[in-house]
């Protein structure tokens, strides 16, 4: 998930190079944190947070296959 979710944002960024995706696993969820420059916070939420609805979604289809609930926090 951590791949799929850095992929996203690098394509969506001006500054690729400072995107951070790290993920932690628990008992039955995995919790992915995304971090990106200030300035491209914005790119990443979108229009009343459209594009942030989009990355979970596609990430939460992803992980239907590992029967896990996967939860992707965009951090500042």
């Amino acid at each position: 998930m951590k791949e799929l979710v850095e992929v996203i944002a690098k394509s969506l960024v001006d500054h690729p190079d400072e995107v951070v995706v790290t993920e932690r696993e628990t008992d039955k969820s995995i919790i992915v944190e995304l971090k990106v420059a200030s300035e491209d916070m914005g790119k990443v939420i979108g229009k009343q947070g459209r594009i942030a609805k989009s990355i979970r979604t596609v990430v939460k289809a992803a992980a239907t296959k590992d029967d896990k609930k996967v939860v992707v926090e965009i951090m500042q």
